[in-house]
């Protein structure tokens, strides 16, 4: 049975990977370490309290002594989650985001070297490519040219992985996937704000002009790429996973609000954030060549689903709005740290 270490299980992406993982393959036990921060939703896996094959643990994973204590023996792969992840908080104040994508990535790579775990895979953002003009995609080989602080924070841990590889002969792949959509995403990025603000017939708002492009992918199509880039991938390749599903955020502004069934005059314009990328694209051939893998899921299927989902959970929404959901971790485990 493979022991899969998985750090930030509890947000949007790893948790549903863990979800994924766990019904894929009866013969994997995940460890989850999470430090559950304001992202980090321990009731996201609520369901699987009782999962034998599943333990948790409270870690920062960018302090060292306690993530070495934490770990037990035996792991065989790392996959790497945890991040602070949202662009506009990295503009108020970056230094989490040094702490935990950049300190953290150096962390859990010395414990990997250190234990001798057999794989590490660094999952990471098309942002570290930067912005693109109205033609091409990003590739495998495209320069690095982030623009916010989050993505220099994620490219640095990117160039932290490729360090191990080629200094320590680390087993690692690096993956660079395009904007997530699904259930359990934290209500501020944009999908899961404007279908909760619009359920709730408030207005929604919209950056600039809304012509930003990006490439969008349901979660349980990225969840898929992860496993097979962990178990195939080429140690010390980089993978681009996309969705090949481009739309400006206007239109997916609009195609939420036809979905569910409000005027467009919901819509509020409002000032662009400072540096925003124009447009992101990915060119996923390397990942479809070599492993097989094709995203399955339709936007307008996969995005319909996700209004579904978060029109059933509404209770979900209302506890992660209210600040509800960061007590669980005490309710299930008392006030240990």
């Amino acid at each position: 049975m493979a022991t899969v270490l998985v750090t930030g299980g509890c947000g949007f992406i790893g948790s549903n990977f863990i979800r994924y993982l766990l019904a894929a393959d009866p013969n994997v036990r995940i460890i989850n370490f999470d430090k559950l921060t304001y992202a980090g939703n321990l009731a996201n896996l609520a369901d699987l309290a009782d999962e034998p094959r599943l333990s948790f643990a409270r870690v920062d994973i960018a302090d060292r002594a306690a993530l070495a204590e934490a770990c037990p023996s035996g792991v065989d792969a790392i996959i790497h989650f945890a991040a602070e992840s949202h662009v506009d908080r990295s503009l108020h104040d970056a230094s989490p985001f040094i702490r935990t994508n950049v300190q953290g990535t150096l962390e859990l790579l010395e414990l990997a070297k250190a234990r001798g775990i057999g794989r590490f895979v660094q999952v990471s953002t098309d942002e570290v490519y930067g912005s693109l003009g109205p033609s091409g995609a990003f590739t495998e080989t495209s320069p690095l040219a982030p623009n916010s602080p989050y993505a220099v924070s994620k490219a640095a841990g990117d160039l932290l992985v490729r360090s191990y590889v080629h200094t320590y002969g680390l087993n690692a792949v690096i993956t660079r996937c395009s904007n997530n959509y699904g259930p359990y995403q934290f209500p501020e990025k944009l999908l899961p704000l404007f279908i909760c603000n619009l359920m709730a017939d408030q207005p929604v708002p919209l950056y600039g002009d809304g012509q930003q492009v990006r490439d969008w992918i349901h979660v349980l199509d990225h969840c898929r790429a992860l496993e097979l880039i962990w178990r195939r991938g080429r140690a010390g390749e980089i993978y681009n996973i996309g969705g090949e599903s481009e739309r400006t955020n206007l239109d997916m502004t609009r195609l939420l609000l036809y979905t569910l069934g409000k005027p467009e005059s919901l819509i509020r314009y409002v000032a662009d954030r400072p540096g925003h990328d124009r447009r992101y694209a990915i060119d996923c051939s390397k990942l479809k060549r070599e492993l097989g893998w094709r995203p399955l899921i339709s936007l307008e299927q996969g995005l319909a689903d996700t209004v579904r989902w978060y029109q059933e959970h509404q209770d979900w929404v209302a506890q992660v709005r209210s600040g509800e959901y960061q007590t669980y971790y005490e309710r299930q485990y008392g006030n240990r740290n």
